[in-house]
């Protein structure tokens, strides 16, 4: 197809890249562990391992998961927040030639125990804080292995024993949980380390990673990422950068804030691996929701590269020390996951004087395949162009291209895509073209430039701080509620997450409260799903076949809005 858009890349960034220069996500790593030995690669409460250290604790702790007898192209979950352990973990799982299932440690037993199963995980890594809920959800799965690690793990005496009594006893940020025969972090390092790590000889077609998302519909799925998927998208994004980089004229190490989940396709591609990748420094942020607390760790460090979303610029850009910190070497602040606000975007800018560049992508397309050039001035409103190897088309309901200017699906094609949905052929061919294209669900429209701009979603899904929720799977467990008879879920403007969760329900039984329901939810689903507002109605609005009409629910909701 013609690439207009290619005009409108800034001088210097290539048209496309070529991933077959790694045979493997893992060869490209190694790379980096040789070349940037001696330099931090991570740095965590103000412990930082090199990235030689990652490169002998992965060996470890890899060599210790192929000595349970895991075959090769095994899934290993990886529970945790932005901790050391982390980045090392992945190392570990991809290099002993299994697969990284990057699991939100946020979530239910409910949640949980859907991906275990769905993925056929036979190990996992998990922090003690999560410990009891993966207790609740291990049952039926095919999960034998089970390493628990600690926030102090890594780092060192006498702080990491000061910090785990802390998280335990102060904080009590520990349920008690009953996990038989899981080995401590600490102890599978030390038992690798006497065992030498066979290396399996890996291609391009491998699979590397199990990305989880609601796609544009429906349960959970794991986007399948190839290791070929993963490196076109980690090269590709280190040459849509260094536009960025030149403006600051950054020599040496760079820094980058991941404030981001590592969980997140985000923050795991964009922060975790292409720090590995270009060398970089990660200052690992475990808790992004203590502003203040994020705002202390950041003041330590000379910050350039700053990946976020809207709700988390937002949040630092009205705490007043955030403004105190020192900008001069920020030289790219990427937006992502959600639409980046204008009056965000501008509060930012008058702050750090460095502009939010807005990207788009999905776990489906290893992250992203849309981004604003990185030497913009300003905000644009848009997604950008784009990226090296990518196409787009927008399509009608037919699959037809429309005119440029005009709304329609937004369609990827490019070697960053996923192989498809993990043992779901059904689902996958439900978004994919004849031609290889990838239906995003989100409605967009490209101008004569090649930028595109994303004006609605397909799909009823809610994206909440850059995650997406999804209408069926809230119904689908509230309808379960003793008490109700019918429910609908919608997303409404939120001023800190972007959109909320609203749920409408009509009751069964007369006495059911909302602050039972909210309890539910509570136990039901993890933060970011949980409905915000609760309204009982006598009944929902449908269609003649009785299908619940959503978006007149959100339409009176937004009309209502407007009206206060």
């Amino acid at each position: 197809m013609d690439r207009f858009w290619l005009k409108s890349y800034p001088p210097g960034v290539p048209a496309d890249i070529d991933p077959s220069v790694y045979p493997s996500l893992v060869a490209l790593l190694e790379e980096s562990f040789a070349k940037h030995r001696d330099a931090r690669a991570y740095v965590c409460m103000d412990k930082a391992l090199t990235f030689g250290e990652i490169d002998a604790l992965s060996q470890a702790l890899g060599a210790w998961l192929q000595g349970r007898g895991l075959k090769r192209g095994a899934r290993v979950g990886i529970m945790m927040p932005n901790v050391l352990q982390y980045p090392v973990a992945v190392a570990a799982v991809l290099r002993a030639g299994f697969v990284a299932v990057n699991v939100n440690p946020l979530y239910t037993a409910r949640e949980l125990e859907h991906q275990l199963k769905d993925s056929g995980a036979e190990a996992v890594i998990v922090l003690e804080n999560f410990a009891s809920t993966l207790q609740e959800a291990i049952g039926g799965s095919a999960v034998k292995h089970v390493i628990v690690g600690t926030m102090g793990d890594l780092l060192g005496f006498p702080k990491g024993l000061i910090v785990n009594l802390v998280v335990r006893y102060v904080r009590k940020l520990v349920q008690p949980f009953s996990l038989p025969g899981h080995v401590a972090f600490n102890d599978a390092i030390a038992q690798g380390r006497a065992m030498t790590l066979d290396r399996p000889d890996l291609g391009p077609d491998d699979v590397a990673v199990l990305q989880y998302t609601g796609g544009t519909t429906g349960v959970a799925k794991g986007a399948t990422l190839l290791h070929r998927t993963v490196v076109a998208n980690l090269l590709a994004s280190e040459a849509w950068m260094q536009p960025g980089l030149k403006r600051k004229n950054l020599q040496g190490q760079f820094t980058i804030v991941c404030a981001l989940p590592l969980y997140h396709v985000f923050a795991f591609i964009t922060c975790g691996l292409l720090g590995m990748r270009t060398g970089a420094l990660n200052i690992l942020i475990p808790d992004p929701r203590d502003l203040k607390g994020t705002i202390k760790e950041l003041a330590k460090y000379h910050i350039n590269i700053f990946p976020g979303v809207n709700t988390l610029f937002n949040g630092l850009a009205h705490q007043p020390d955030f403004a105190k910190l020192d900008f001069s070497g920020l030289a790219i602040t990427n937006g992502g996951g959600m639409a980046v606000q204008e009056v965000v975007a501008k509060n930012w800018l008058a702050i750090t004087g460095c502009p939010i560049v807005e990207g788009y992508g999905l776990s489906e397309t290893a992250a992203g395949v849309t981004c604003n050039p990185t030497d913009s001035e300003e905000y644009t409103g848009t997604i950008g162009l784009p990226m090296p190897n990518v196409e787009v088309r927008i399509l009608d309901d037919d699959g037809n291209d429309v005119p440029l200017g005009q709304s329609g699906e937004i369609a990827i094609r490019g070697p960053q895509l996923m192989q498809g949905y993990w043992q779901r052929p059904d689902e996958t061919a439900k978004v994919m073209t004849a031609d290889g294209f990838f239906k995003s669900g989100d409605i967009g429209v490209m101008d004569a430039r090649g930028y595109v701009k994303i004006v609605d979603r397909k799909k009823d899904m809610i994206v909440v701080s850059g995650f997406k929720v999804f209408p069926n799977e809230i119904e689908a467990v509230v309808s379960g509620f003793p008490g109700v008879l019918e429910c609908a879920a919608i997303g409404v403007p939120d001023a800190k997450s972007g959109e909320a969760v609203m749920l409408f329900v009509v009751k069964k039984d007369p006495a059911l409260t909302k602050e039972a329901l909210e309890a539910f939810c509570a136990r039901e689903f993890t933060g970011y799903k949980r409905p915000r507002h609760i309204e009982f109605r006598a009944s929902l609005p449908k269609t003649n076949v009785g299908k619940i009409l959503r978006r007149e629910l959100r339409d009176e909701v937004l009309k209502q809005q407007k009206a206060a």
